[in-house]
C-alpha cells in the first residue's frame, strides 16, 4: 500500500465523514424513504423485529421493522470483554471520546433499540435475542438495546440503504478497545465474515502474508493487516482475554489466496465456539488490535505485534519472499 501524507490523509477522512453525516438527515427525511444512515435521537417506542437476509456474506441480521427495516446488523469483537468481566467493562462502542469526533453508539454504529423483548423474524432464533441496559445511548434516558448470543447488535452509518454491508469485517481503531466489526450469522449468532482473502503485503518494509479486511469500507477497502502465528499454538492457546487482543482471522469457507500467497499452505481449524479460523502451514493466525488503522484518522499500517512475549506465547508476522 502506498504511503499518504497525514495532514492530507486527515483532511480528506474528516471531509469524508462530515459528508456522509449531512448526507444521512435529507435522506432519512423524505417520505417513505428507507435510510440506514440516520442516527439515534430519541428512545425507541417499540419493539423492535430483527430479521433475517441473504448477501454476498451469507444469512445475516438485518433490522425487521422500523423505518430502518433491511439495513444490515453488526456485533463487534471487543463487547467480548463485557461477558468475560461479567458487564463491569464498558461498551466497546459508546458516547466517549473518539478520533471522528462523533458518538460511536448514537451516529457512527447506532446501537439496535428496543421498547420491550425483541420479536425474532422469520429464520432468526427467538433463544438467541435479549436486550442489555444502556445509559450513553439517549441522554439522559436509559434504553434497551438488542442483543444476540450476548453480544450487542448495532447499525453503520455508512450503509446508506437496505442491503449494503459497509462495515462487515471492519478492523476498527476508533472503538476502545480496538475491535472487528463482523455482520452475524442468524443459526448460532457467530461472526459471519464470508470468504477471507490472505495477501502478500509490504509493511514496515518487510514482505509479510497479511489479512484482506475492512471488505466494503469506503476509507480502507480491502485493507490488508500483518497476521501472526504464536509460538506455541495449534488452535486453543489464545482464548478469552487472548482473543480480544490478538483477535482471530476469521473466515466462512476456505480462505482465498491472493498473490504471493501458497493456497496449498492454507486451511481452517475450527474453534471451541465454533468459528472457523485461517491457518498457514497448520498454524492459526492472529490479528493484532494495536495494527488497527484507518488513513488520517487513527494509526498507521504498521507492525506493532512481531516478537511480543506474552502469557501465551510469542507472537510473530509470516515472512513472504
Amino acid at each position: 500500500m502506498k504511503p499518504i501524507r497525514a495532514a492530507t490523509a486527515a483532511m480528506l477522512t474528516l471531509a469524508f465523514v462530515a459528508g456522509a453525516l449531512q448526507f444521512s438527515a435529507p435522506v432519512s427525511a423524505q417520505a417513505g424513504a428507507r435510510s440506514c444512515t440516520t442516527p439515534i435521537t430519541s428512545a425507541p417506542t417499540a419493539r423492535m423485529t430483527v430479521s433475517a437476509k441473504s448477501t454476498s456474506f451469507g444469512r445475516v441480521l438485518s433490522v425487521g421493522s422500523g423505518v430502518n427495516a433491511g439495513c444490515s446488523l453488526y456485533v463487534l469483537t471487543s463487547d467480548t470483554l463485557r461477558a468475560l468481566t461479567f458487564g463491569l467493562a464498558a461498551f466497546g462502542c459508546s458516547n466517549g471520546p473518539n478520533p471522528i469526533g462523533q458518538p460511536c453508539d448514537s451516529v457512527l454504529w447506532p446501537a439496535l433499540l428496543t421498547k420491550g423483548a425483541p420479536i425474532a423474524g422469520p429464520g432468526v432464533d427467538r433463544s438467541l435475542l435479549g436486550t442489555v441496559i444502556r445509559s450513553d445511548v439517549v441522554s439522559g434516558a436509559s434504553v434497551q438495546q438488542v442483543t444476540y448470543a450476548g453480544l450487542p447488535l448495532y447499525r453503520f452509518f455508512l450503509d446508506e440503504t437496505p442491503g449494503q454491508t459497509d462495515g462487515a469485517n471492519l478492523f476498527d481503531p476508533v472503538t476502545s478497545p480496538a475491535g472487528t466489526w463482523y455482520l452475524v450469522e442468524p443459526d448460532r449468532g457467530r461472526p459471519a465474515p464470508g470468504q477471507l482473502q490472505m495477501r502478500a503485503e509490504t509493511v514496515s518494509g518487510s514482505d509479510v502474508l497479511a489479512a484482506s479486511m475492512d471488505n466494503h469500507f469506503s476509507l480502507l477497502p480491502h485493507g490488508n493487516f500483518p497476521v501472526y502465528t504464536l509460538s506455541n499454538n495449534h488452535g486453543q492457546a489464545c482464548q478469552r482475554f487472548c482473543a480480544l487482543l490478538w483477535q482471530p482471522v476469521l473466515t466462512s469457507e476456505r480462505p482465498a489466496a491472493g498473490k504471493g500467497v501458497d493456497e496449498h499452505a492454507l486451511g481452517v481449524v475450527v474453534r471451541p465456539d465454533g468459528t472457523r479460523q485461517v491457518t498457514y502451514h497448520g498454524k492459526p493466525l492472529y490479528l493484532f488490535v494495536n495494527d488497527a488503522y484507518i488513513p488520517g484518522v487513527a494509526g498507521t499500517q504498521s507492525i506493532n505485534g512481531a516478537g511480543a512475549v506474552t502469557p501465551w506465547g510469542v507472537f510473530n508476522t509470516i515472512p513472504l519472499s
